[in-house]
């Protein structure tokens, strides 16, 4: 991202990258021409900012995200002295790390260590989030983080409206040797989630995963079904899976699953192959929920603790126009 900025910026196409949307060679630029001070003046700085908005929209970063990051640009920049032979790009790169720095820094919550550490057992994870986004494949992720940490675990097949979505967790479960509760296809999924976690209970399992239908997050009867689930078994933390290559949709179904459920975290699939960034940004700030987990890789293994600071040295990498 950082990379189209500062070829915004500066007027000159990034190198390389064909279907780059930064300026030709020769565009004005803010940088190009009017830093004659080493004073940054309020309309210089305006400029700047409307530069870099294109990228950021273009980087599927969300409007009100855009909007924080203007009003804590303008607020570093304006006025600011810089010494004698200060690079321009160089200050507004901090101005704009610094930013996204504090978008991304929420407490973090490590759900092997929360699983752990509970005193009501089962620990009850609820997973939500539409078709497609590997939902499914990142229940069976995180069941052997848990696995390998040492804790039993039992999978909820709650996805019950696909009888390919039971069979996908009951592949999962005989590959790492973890149990699959299920029922038939279109049974209740309130009904599969309390027998898991009656099975938990009574076998003395530590933690309770539970997978659940993914149809559009449009669909009132998702919402609802996952209520019902809440009201049913009342987990210990509801995740929002997401697909990070889904840009700005990925950030409206979040925001719906958070206003309709409440989500205590985010998961987000398919970061390693997201060189744009924005959906993740802006994800985690119009919710307010940190990202927990990261999918980069299709993998068992490939799910792994969100690192705000791997996220922004991708971000600001100099090699990637995205």
């Amino acid at each position: 991202m950082w990379a189209a900025i500062k070829a915004r910026l500066t007027g000159r196409a990034p190198e390389p990258s064909p279907t780059s949307t930064g300026s030709s060679p020769g565009a004005p630029s803010p940088f190009a021409e009017g830093f004659t001070s080493k004073a940054i003046d309020e309309a210089k700085v305006e400029d700047v900012l409307d530069e870099l908005e294109i990228v950021l929209l273009q980087s599927d970063v969300a409007v009100p995200v855009v909007e924080r990051i203007r009003k804590d640009l303008r607020k570093s920049l304006a006025g600011k002295r810089l010494r004698w032979g200060a690079d321009v790009a160089a200050a507004v790169r901090q101005s704009l790390e610094a930013s996204v720095r504090s978008l991304l820094a929420k407490p973090p919550l490590d759900i092997v260590e929360a699983a752990r550490s509970a005193t009501k057992k089962p620990y009850i994870v609820l997973f939500v989030g539409v078709n497609g986004t590997g939902k499914t494949t990142t229940v069976a992720k995180l069941a052997m983080r848990l696995r390998d940490a040492g804790l039993g675990v039992v999978i909820a097949a709650g996805d019950t409206f696909r009888a390919g979505a039971i069979e996908q967790l009951l592949v999962h479960g005989e590959r790492l040797g973890i149990r699959v509760i299920r029922q038939q296809e279109g049974s209740d999924p309130a009904a599969v989630a309390y027998d898991a976690v009656e099975h938990a209970r009574a076998k003395g399992v530590d933690v309770v995963l539970v997978d659940t239908a993914g149809r559009q997050h449009t669909n009132e009867n998702l919402i609802n079904e996952a209520q019902k689930i809440r009201r049913v078994v009342q987990p210990s933390l509801t995740v929002f899976v997401g697909d990070a290559l889904s840009g700005n949709d990925v950030v409206e179904q979040a925001k719906l699953f958070q206003k309709s459920l409440g989500v205590d975290g985010l998961i987000l699939t398919k970061l390693d192959a997201d060189a744009k960034g924005g959906a993740a940004l802006s994800a985690t700030f119009v919710t307010g929920r940190p990202i927990l987990y990261v999918g980069v890789g299709q993998g068992y293994q490939d799910l792994t603790p969100f690192d705000p600071d791997w996220m922004v040295r991708r971000l600001f990498a100099e090699g990637t126009a995205a």
